[in-house]
């Protein structure tokens, strides 16, 4: 049996398909396509015709890649960029009548506890109290736990895309006055996150995202390209001054540096403004960087409730039924 997740993020449209008899979320087949969505975004997060035009002919090249990768069963899905688009019904409805396919949408509670358990799937029991830090484009998940679902998470508009909309808009390089007012907005926010959180000291300070994917390349971790199996990490005090470094530059130039990409060239500042400040606030030196994420958590949600029964033997109530002593 063949699963697969259609993702619709702010700056890409992400197919993934599994084997399922596999028990692992390992990719049998993969297609992306940037949107760059977020630039087609009104001030108060609407979609404009020309966003919702995008979305269309991404959904439907989806669909094309999703029969020939033989899928079974589909989770297709949109975060925080479509999610909270005040449009969002219409774009929705839109979507659906020209490729018959229906987006849902997960709350950001959701999405924290999904990239949880992709987290604790990915660095296992070993790894103990575990925080994890995810940066979208709409949003910011924090969550914290022992177990494979975490004990507290929060979920807050502190994503990289929707801060650079929100305060960035001013110049390319931003000026400082911007800049200035965005990291005191985010370590106000900061500050509920840890006044709000039933948090303690972790094991282990995980993140998930591309974001903290391409900060981690920025100052210093492996390239992608070696694979997902190399331990890669973020550091605080290396992260901090590249905050200033990419406040002085445009994007064009952003998107030279190591690991960023030209779709988050523009809203790199923003997301290494908000990585910063949230590790700041919450007393974290260093994250470890995992490569699974959203995607890989609900297929791992979908393989762990469909398990084989174990040979002859099976779980039964107990105590047992009279009849049966």
């Amino acid at each position: 049996m063949r699963l697969a997740v259609l993702d619709i993020g702010s700056n890409t449209v992400n197919v993934v398909a599994i084997d399922a008899d596999g028990g692992v979320p390992l990719p049998a087949h993969s297609w992306k396509l940037h949107t760059r969505l977020a630039e087609r975004l009104g001030p108060d997060g609407t979609i404009a015709p020309g966003g919702r035009r995008r979305l269309v002919a991404a959904v439907e090249q989806a669909a094309g890649e999703i029969r020939r990768a033989g899928v079974d069963f589909l989770f297709a899905y949109a975060t925080a960029s479509v999610r909270d688009a005040p449009n969002r019904d219409a774009v929705l409805t839109g979507i659906q009548a020209a490729t018959g396919i229906r987006l849902g949408t997960l709350s950001g509670l959701e999405e924290a506890q999904l990239t949880f358990l992709a987290a604790r799937r990915w660095l296992g029991w070993s790894a103990g109290p575990m925080l994890l830090l995810d940066i979208g484009g709409g949003t910011l998940e924090v969550a914290f736990g022992r177990d494979r679902l975490p004990d507290s998470a929060l979920s807050l508009p502190l994503g990289a895309g929707r801060l650079t909309r929100e305060f960035l808009r001013d110049g390319d390089p931003p000026s400082r006055r911007a800049v200035r007012n965005l990291r005191k907005h985010v370590r106000d926010q900061v500050r509920r996150i840890a006044a709000h959180g039933s948090w303690e000291a972790p094991r282990t300070a995980v993140a998930a995202s591309k974001t903290f994917q391409q900060l981690a390349r920025l100052t210093g971790s492996a390239p992608l390209r070696r694979g997902p199996f190399v331990v890669r990490e973020l550091q605080r005090r290396t992260l901090r001054p590249w905050i200033d470094r990419l406040a002085g530059l445009p994007a064009a130039k952003r998107q030279r540096l190591p690991g960023v990409s030209a779709h988050r060239a523009g809203q790199i500042l923003a997301g290494a403004i908000v990585g910063y400040e949230v590790m700041r606030g919450l007393g974290v030196d260093s994250v470890r960087i995992c490569p699974w994420g959203l995607r890989e958590g609900i297929l791992l949600r979908r393989l762990e409730a469909y398990q084989p029964e174990l040979g002859n033997a099976a779980w039964t109530s107990w105590p047992p039924p009279l009849a049966a002593i």
